[in-house]
């Protein structure tokens, strides 16, 4: 399929029809936004039309060869109502949205924008970026994606597909992903293009909806031959990490070591107790939206302090508990050693779930040795 698509997608441009045609899988408000005046939401809805012309434009050409067997069903075609989050859920699941996740424990790890299967039934995804700045962590996120589809499908090599809507071939991280036999690069017409083809059909945008597809198929209905416990693998490569630190060898032997310690994307510690809590404020610091929050108030605006550590890089993340909204707040630490306020983590989200089920299990020794290993510099002292 790679080297097929290599050799003719390159030719094949949005048309007018493809670029009406996805805007079926956007609203009503959407399609207002594309031709906005106002430059941010006008680049949102933008990125997420090129998706679905990405999208449709593979449906027609698949049509053209038996090199696609099978292009999941997304957006508009995807089932109408997408799978609350909850948690034990891992596998494949759609959004409310039609959007493609995976999910671990309920949360959501990964998104696909496209997922297609070859002639061979092997498992292959897209990629779709229209500025430059999705290119960050790029590398990181595509190199698990492969590792987690090709673990779930049972594939040694899972082919990539990068679609771009501005020239990307002078970028670092694209040639090294170009150089990898297993990827195809294709660049189509740029956002400003589309948008001339379909120019007078503004303000009121028509699409066709279109007729039974007979290479559609639902992302969840392709067969995993390893299905996941994601909870499982997390708290076997957590229990791993507390044996290296309390028999004292530090961070070197704490890379994942196993297939499945190698899919999870961050280690939840655990909540800590409150001696363990005031120990951070004392040693390390919290600071909320330019405020330090002392231990003496800190129950007075949250109920609960949560340690974890984001994979590869190891970087830590204080989740706190707020006693004013239903959301925990991510804290991240600086250079300065302290831990400040970075975002929220909404209620709706499955990962809300997970955190909000962890009870206080780590004292002030173990946490404070965590973030000893894990932190970027020394820790500030007050």
């Amino acid at each position: 399929m790679i080297p097929w698509l290599n050799s003719n997608f390159k030719n094949f441009k949005p048309t007018a029809a493809i670029a009406l045609n996805a805007t079926r899988h956007m609203n009503t408000i959407e399609r207002k936004k594309l031709f906005s005046p106002d430059i941010e939401p006008m680049r949102t809805a933008e990125g997420r039309w090129f998706e679905a012309i990405v999208y449709e434009m593979f449906l027609e050409i698949s049509l053209k060869s038996d090199c696609i067997r099978y292009i999941a069903r997304k957006g508009a075609d995807a089932p109408h109502a997408g799978a609350q989050a909850c948690l034990g859920q891992n596998g494949i699941f759609y959004s409310k949205y039609g959007d493609i996740t995976f999910r671990g424990n309920g949360q959501d790890l990964a998104e696909f924008d496209l997922i297609l299967v070859d002639a061979d039934d092997h498992v292959a995804f897209g990629e779709v970026v229209t500025s430059p700045a999705d290119l960050k962590e790029f590398e990181i996120e595509i190199a698990f994606k492969k590792r987690l589809l090709g673990y779930l499908y049972g594939q040694e090599h899972v082919s990539f597909l990068l679609i771009s809507s501005f020239d990307i071939s002078n970028y670092s991280v694209v040639k090294r992903l170009a150089k990898d036999p297993d990827n195809a690069i294709i660049h189509t017409s740029s956002c400003e293009q589309i948008k001339a083809l379909v120019k007078h059909y503004r303000p009121r945008i028509l699409y066709t909806k279109p007729t039974n597809h007979p290479k559609l198929i639902r992302a969840t209905d392709i067969p995993l031959k390893h299905p996941i416990d994601y909870r499982k693998y997390h708290d076997e490569f957590r229990n791993r990490i507390f044996s290296e630190i309390t028999h004292g060898r530090g961070r070197k032997n704490i890379a994942p070591a196993t297939d499945t310690e190698a899919l999870v994307k961050k280690i939840l510690f655990g909540a800590l107790y409150p001696h363990a809590i005031k120990a951070v404020c004392d040693q390390y610091g919290l600071v909320v939206k330019g405020r330090r929050i002392e231990y003496s108030e800190f129950f007075t605006y949250f109920s609960k302090a949560i340690l974890a550590t984001d994979l590869p890089g190891y970087e830590l993340i204080i989740y706190l508990r707020s006693r004013q909204k239903k959301e925990y707040l991510k804290m991240v630490q600086t250079k300065a050693g302290n831990f400040r306020f970075e975002r929220p983590t909404p209620s709706r989200v499955g990962f809300f779930l997970w955190i909000e089920s962890l009870q206080p299990t780590l004292g002030t020794k173990i946490s404070l040795e965590i973030l000893k290993i894990f932190s970027i510099p020394d820790p500030a002292k007050k």
